[in-house]
Parts: structure tokens; C-alpha cells; sequence
């Protein structure tokens, strides 16, 4: 009887390979048990358990009300569906900013409570001593420049960012100073394309593009998104897969009529 074939997991060393070999790095957000199996199926390299889930989970208009605890739980759910995929999770705002004490104890908790494989944090400059904590206690570090939604009441918008000169130079300045303190990866999200191509080839980690251009050694995309299960939502960058609203919408309306007039369920649908 033949053993069951080996599961080659994705590894924050695998994806610095994918940066040396040329290979495109695919990752996408998912928040629980049943879409994260069918990702991680699928062949996603990276799920993110993002803070987005404050949007598309719980409905709040920003990513600043989500708990570390809510963030656990839905890494917790997430990290049961997958066999070979990394899991990065998202540190909630307010769990690290203050003191890179709190920084690694929220890191932590993340990587003890959920089992996820990393974290990821925003910032540049200004959150390195927390970084450089949490590399040393032995948990990898994403970093996150460009457009920070934590940091959406001091942007005042979601516009593009780094479109000035003096900001794409701090831009740069930061992704060096987050691959110096030890992040495996970058985010650069929703920067001029050019701007993240010179980062790309500047750095040695990975760089992971959502709104940032094609020549980013990767893309990630909220599934929500990309799965088309809000149409209200629709930037530049994103390529919508399907459209499960109008789909999932119409599956219910059907179900309702056949509830409705009787025909479900039918003679061969009862026992």
C-alpha cells in the first residue's frame, strides 16, 4: 500500500525562492474554515487572515474597530482549513503601535492562540522597534507600505499614495529599513506601478502588489473582492473572478419561490 503523497508547504523560505526564481507569488484574504480549505485546494500560495474581516465580516466602515481577539479567532478558523498554504495574520490596530512590548505580546498571542505562521503590521519607520522585537522572538514579519487603512483618518482618503516625490522617497527609505529589521515580505499597496517596480528590484525580500502594479513578485486580493460578492466595490486594480452576488442572490429568490409554491422539496427530496 502506497503512503499518501507528501504536502510540500509553502514556507516564508519558499517565497524568498519564488523572489530568486522569478515565480509570482499568488495570495488572497479568507477569514474562515470553509473558504481557506477551498483556497488552500485551489493552490494559493499565501492567505492572508486580514483585518479587512472588520469590513466584510463584521460590516464596520474601516479596519480600526476589529479586536486582536476577533483577528485570532478568525486565524484560528482559518489555519484548520489549510494543509499547505502559508497564513499570514493581520496585527489589529491598537495591538502593536504603542510599545513594541505590546507589539510582541500581541504577535504572541497570534502565533500561540491561532497557530498562524506569521504576522503582518503596517508602517515604516516608525513601527521598526516592534519589528525587530518580534523577528527576535522567532516570529516572521510582513510589512506593509503604501496606503495603511489603519491609517485612514490621518490620510483623510483612500487615495493612491507616494504620487509625490518626497513621499515615494520615504516610501523607499521604509521598505529598506523593514527588510534590514528582518520582514520575509512587503505589501506595497496601492503605490504608482513604477514606484513599486524600482522598490521590487531595490529589495531582496518579496514584494506583494494590490493596486501597485504588475511587476511586484506578487498580488493579493480580498476575496470579497475578487469573488465579486460585493459589486458596490469596484477600484481600478481589481479584476472581479465572478459574481456571486448577483449569482447568490438569485439562488435564494429561487429557493424562496420553490419554498413558497410547494415544489421544495419534491417526493424525491423527502424520505
Amino acid at each position: 500500500m502506497s503512503s499518501p503523497k507528501e504536502i510540500k508547504k509553502i514556507t516564508t523560505h519558499t517565497l524568498q525562492q519564488m523572489k530568486t526564481q522569478g515565480a509570482r507569488i499568488s495570495m488572497i484574504t479568507a477569514y474562515d474554515y470553509s473558504f481557506a480549505r477551498l483556497f488552500d485546494a485551489a493552490g494559493i500560495d499565501v492567505i492572508l487572515v486580514g483585518d479587512s474581516a472588520s469590513n466584510v465580516m463584521a460590516g464596520h466602515e474601516t479596519t480600526l474597530p476589529i479586536t486582536l481577539d476577533q483577528m485570532i479567532y478568525h486565524a484560528q478558523c482559518v489555519v484548520r482549513g489549510v494543509d499547505r498554504c502559508l497564513v499570514v495574520v493581520d496585527l489589529p490596530f491598537g495591538s502593536y503601535q504603542s510599545n513594541p512590548d505590546i507589539a510582541v505580546a500581541s504577535a504572541i498571542r497570534i502565533m500561540k492562540e491561532a497557530g498562524g505562521h506569521s504576522v503582518k503590521l503596517e508602517g515604516g519607520e516608525e513601527v521598526i522597534d516592534s519589528i525587530k522585537r518580534i523577528v527576535a522572538a522567532g516570529i516572521p514579519v510582513m510589512g506593509h507600505l503604501g496606503l495603511t487603512p489603519q491609517s485612514i483618518y490621518q490620510f483623510g482618503t483612500y487615495t493612491v499614495r507616494a504620487k509625490e516625490e518626497a513621499e515615494a522617497e520615504k516610501l523607499t527609505r521604509d521598505a529598506l529599513l523593514l527588510q534590514e529589521a528582518g520582514c520575509f515580505a512587503l505589501v506595497l499597496e496601492k503605490i504608482p506601478a513604477q514606484l513599486a517596480k524600482k522598490v521590487s528590484l531595490q529589495l531582496q525580500i518579496p514584494t506583494i502588489g494590490i493596486g501597485a502594479g504588475g511587476d511586484c513578485n506578487g498580488q493579493v486580493l480580498v476575496m470579497h473582492d475578487m469573488l465579486g460578492i460585493n459589486n458596490a466595490f469596484k477600484p481600478r486594480f481589481l479584476r472581479q473572478y465572478l459574481d456571486l452576488e448577483t449569482q447568490v442572490t438569485g439562488a435564494v429568490q429561487q429557493y424562496i419561490r420553490d419554498v413558497k409554491s410547494r415544489d421544495f422539496p419534491n417526493q424525491q427530496e423527502s424520505y
